[in-house]
């Protein structure tokens, strides 16, 4: 089972059987949402901006029967993937991929990492701040076998309401969950994230405190599902 957890604009931890991993921590100061205090084996950066970049908010995960209170080990660090490339950590496999923080082939905010990890036999994408308004068909060829697909929706520095149906159709995921839009206290002056719901036709839907799924229990048609804040 996979368990997934939304923390606010682009952060999310994803906990498998072996591993643990948090997307794009952000800092509070900058961003006006809760601080954040995770623990993960692993952490992965779409970009360098800090409402995506604070590492420093996720320490190693705990291992079993170790000790804790005074005396206890110092926290090890999580292993940190910021760029593309190919990696298999605890038993997670992870690709990033290069795209555009912008529609201008990053001419206007530069480049963005997208991650595919599978975990537990389910793939999930987080597309950070995708900018793009089309993926290009190398890209969508590599997340092709895309089940859960985390999409910003707020628009302004990303993609937005109007444009994420399109890479959805792009991507054919089992599951979406909408990402990086206007949420009590943020800073940024998003869309907020019913206008994405209603242009999918889910207005009534309700969010959830997180999502447990497997393979198994992946459903035959897209479904949209809509986190709270943990």
């Amino acid at each position: 089972m996979v368990d997934i957890w939304f923390y606010g604009q682009s952060c999310f931890k994803v906990k498998g059987k072996s591993a643990s991993i948090v997307f794009d921590p952000y800092n509070e100061e900058f961003t006006g949402l809760p601080k954040l205090k995770l623990e993960a084996d692993i952490v992965c950066v779409t970009h360098d901006h800090k409402d995506h970049n604070n590492v420093e908010a996720v320490s190693g995960a705990s291992e079993k029967n170790e000790p804790s209170g005074p005396g206890a080990p110092p926290d090890r660090r999580p292993f940190v993937i910021s760029g593309p490339g190919e990696y298999e950590i605890s038993g997670v496999n992870i690709v990033g991929i290069d795209s555009f923080h912008d529609d201008k082939d990053g001419s206007e905010r530069g480049k963005n990492t997208i991650y595919h990890i599978e975990i537990d036999e389910v793939n999930i994408v987080h597309l950070g701040d995708l900018g793009q308004k089309k993926l290009t068909q190398e890209q969508a060829e590599t997340l092709s076998t895309c089940d859960i697909l985390l999409i910003p929706t707020g628009g302004v520095y990303t993609i937005g309401y109007k444009d994420a149906p399109d890479i959805i159709a792009q991507v054919e995921p089992k599951i979406v969950i909408p990402m990086h839009y206007k949420l009590p206290g943020l800073k940024f002056d998003l869309d907020p994230v019913d206008k994405f719901m209603a242009a999918m036709g889910k207005e009534k839907a309700q969010p959830q405190s997180k999502l447990s799924i497997s393979k198994e229990k992946l459903p035959q048609e897209v479904e949209i599902v809509l986190l709270s804040t943990a």
